[in-house]
């Protein structure tokens, strides 16, 4: 290559690396004054929501699931309306005052009900497993919010409660009541009132039943003996009456027939006021805490040494004390479980219920013989055996008994009734077709009798084959 060849080359090479220089500087220009490059427009991913402490799941006997919790932290009842005031509810966004309560992160706290009772465990993640038998309690609702929608009851409830082990099967409120829907405040909606537990009535004539059972206990009379029994007397100061016509003279079992206060108050003249009130109290119807850990409601009652003449007679047929209905049921069960008083439960993880002997098993035989070939026309069911006893129970005024015209209708009895498998008591609350619990409580009893029957797969007495027994 000559010199000038070589200096061809230079002179290229010096322009390329001129033009090199001089577009690098241009580019550099460009991207001082329109800034850096936008980032691609892609989504950003969503951050991961905060930890939601668990809280347990409320099951039935069967394992249906009654109350749990989504992964983000909101309870939920997917049986609905089912048990609603059993189960109760959790603070939270369906409450009128709830403001942010239940957002992610927080803690729903129980307010009623088991949600309430079990607040400890749940809010540790431990599930609770409950006596709720779903398929009887679904009865007793249906059954229950018929009669309370026919007789145009304020509030009514049915209990369902396993004659020998305590456990309760059932426990329907009305109105009814889900957890899941839109409420309002406890004190304003009667809907989050769990009746059976949390309301006081006077029990009427279906304690008469146990009255009796009492003098029979006592030995202070037989079924067979007999009183005077006009359709009114007087007993110190005040007047007792009969509603139903009746002869003059009546057995004690007659009483029972025909719910003669006038009779069970002459017939409890034979004990005194100290024995009556002994057995109330075995019977637990004076018992604060009949339920450790739920709210029950506490009795009202007269010590014994506050009952008169007068309170006497009233106590024999049901006036002048108050309980709950699961009060009352676990006392009339006594009677179905063979005078043995067994305490209710809700809880399968309950310890061993308390059982006491009330009544000799030949005196709770008696009685439920009574009940059943003298029950209520419209408790009974063609091809089964059902015993029990009507009430209608006066609710006091202000100016007591006198000036009220309001009325709790009831109904306590057990089925079958030669080998009873479960006790039920029914109350409806100031019904207005009808005051007298053998016309509206005694077909709901009837009622929840048949279907609970059917589910046990127990066939009418008259189809049943001859077991050799």
């Amino acid at each position: 290559m000559n010199t000038a060849s070589v200096q061809r080359v230079w002179a290229l090479s010096l322009l390329l690396l001129g033009w090199a220089l001089l577009l690098s500087l241009g580019l550099a220009s460009i991207l001082m004054r329109t800034g850096p490059l936008p980032a691609p427009a892609w989504p950003e991913p969503e951050r991961p929501s905060p930890i939601v402490p668990p809280r347990g799941t409320i099951y039935a006997s069967d394992g249906t699931s009654l109350a749990l919790s989504l992964q983000s932290g909101e309870r939920v009842y997917p049986m609905g309306t089912l048990a609603g005031q059993v189960i109760g509810y959790v603070k939270g966004k369906r409450d009128p005052d709830s403001g942010l309560i239940n957002t992610l992160g927080e803690r729903e706290a129980g307010q009623a009900g088991v949600e309430r009772a079990r607040e400890r465990a749940l809010a540790d993640a431990e599930d609770v497993y409950l006596t709720l038998d779903p398929t009887v309690q679904t009865i007793a609702e249906d059954a229950l919010w018929k009669g309370v929608e026919a007789s145009g009851a304020a509030w009514g409830t049915a209990i369902v409660m396993e004659s020998a082990t305590g456990r309760l099967l059932a426990v329907a409120n009305a109105p009814a009541f889900d957890p899941g829907a839109p409420r309002g405040a406890p004190s304003e909606d009667p809907r989050l009132i769990n009746n059976a537990f949390e309301r006081l009535i006077e029990p009427g004539s279906t304690l008469k039943a146990l009255t009796a059972a009492v003098l029979l206990e006592e030995r202070a009379a037989t079924l067979e003996d007999r009183v005077e029994a006009p359709m009114k007397r007087r007993v110190a100061d005040r007047t007792i009456r009969d509603a139903v016509r009746h002869p003059d003279t009546l057995s004690l079992e007659e009483v029972i027939a025909y719910s003669s206060n006038v009779g069970m108050s002459t017939f409890v003249e034979r004990i005194d006021a100290r024995t009556l009130t002994r057995y109330h109290e075995r019977l637990h119807l004076y018992d604060p805490n009949l339920m450790p850990g739920f709210s029950v409601w506490r009795p009202l009652y007269r010590d014994a040494d506050e009952v008169g003449e007068v309170e006497l007679a009233n106590l024999s047929f049901g006036q002048g004390i108050s309980v709950t209905p699961l009060h009352l049921t676990a006392a009339f069960n006594t009677l179905a479980n063979d005078g043995v008083y067994v305490a209710p439960t809700l809880m399968q993880d309950a310890s061993p219920p308390r059982k006491e002997r009330v009544f000799r098993s030949e005196v709770a035989t008696a009685m439920r013989r009574v009940l059943t070939e003298r029950n209520a026309s419209r408790a009974r069911l063609s091809g089964y055996r059902l015993g029990g006893k009507t009430g209608t129970a006066q609710i006091a005024g202000s100016g007591g008994y006198q000036d009220s015209e309001t009325y709790a209708a009831l109904y306590a009895g057990f089925l079958p009734g030669d080998h009873p498998r479960a006790t039920v008591v029914v109350v409806l609350f100031n019904p207005q077709t009808s005051i007298y619990g053998s016309k509206v409580a005694a077909p709901i009893f009837r009622e929840i009798a048949r279907r609970t029957l059917a589910y046990w797969g127990l066939p009418p007495d008259s189809v049943r084959l001859n077991s050799g027994e």
